[in-house]
């Protein structure tokens, strides 16, 4: 509820205030400063806001635009935990399928040095029970500009600080791959790590990932 009211906030009062910054609470006195002495005069905001038609549709479709929100990304887990069951059925992954909780490293790794890094699924080696790979999951929809840097440039510090413990797989997917630079930030993701990270979409998943790199 917060979020939405976020989002008419925006439209009303401040349409300068950039979305990331309105999601985070601690955030609020920042935007007061930056951006308050461009805020609509509450008179203004009244009277706009009581023009609107009812039921008033385009307010409507603002709301109802993130129903769905994450449910792609939803989707994207569970179809890759479908594959990879069906692929290597003796290898156990761990993690929220659809929605949950992400796991927690520390709770994997008892020295890992950012206990509270989430992830989205980990890999066991059946024989050791021992962890042979870590992975995130995720579904870029429309990602582009500082959006993607933020993307990749937060995989690549991922991966750096995961490699020491175990390799790291990226399952990526959408059409938002295909804006910008993002493929081939991914492609250079990869190869900077040779064999120990790998990044795929779903339909990589039968051809790409095999029990050879897994068990590396």
């Amino acid at each position: 509820m917060r979020i939405q009211l976020c989002r008419v906030f925006r439209k009303y009062v401040s349409p300068a205030t950039p979305v990331e910054m309105l999601k985070k609470k601690r955030q609020a006195q920042q935007i007061n400063e930056q951006f308050g002495r461009n805020f609509r005069a509450i008179q203004e905001v009244q009277a706009a806001f009581m023009s609107r038609p009812l039921p008033d549709e385009a307010l409507c479709a603002v709301l109802w635009e993130y129903k769905s929100r994450g449910q792609k990304g939803y989707d994207l887990t569970d179809r890759f935990f479908a594959m990879f069951r069906s692929q290597f059925p003796d290898l156990p992954i761990d993690g929220p399928q659809r929605a949950g909780q992400d796991i927690r490293l520390g709770n994997i790794f008892k020295d890992y040095p950012n206990p509270n890094r989430p992830v989205d699924f980990v890999i066991y080696n059946a024989a050791s029970d021992g962890v042979i790979a870590i992975g995130l999951a995720r579904y870029d929809s429309d990602r582009g500009g500082a959006q993607e840097d933020d993307r990749t440039g937060g995989y690549k510090n991922c991966a750096n600080e995961i490699l020491s413990y175990a390799q790291v797989l990226f399952i990526n997917d959408g059409p938002g791959l295909l804006m910008g630079s993002m493929w081939q930030d991914y492609a250079a993701l990869e190869q900077s790590w040779s064999g120990k990270i790998m990044v795929l979409t779903l339909r990589m998943v039968p051809g790409r990932l095999t029990r050879q790199w897994l068990e590396n």
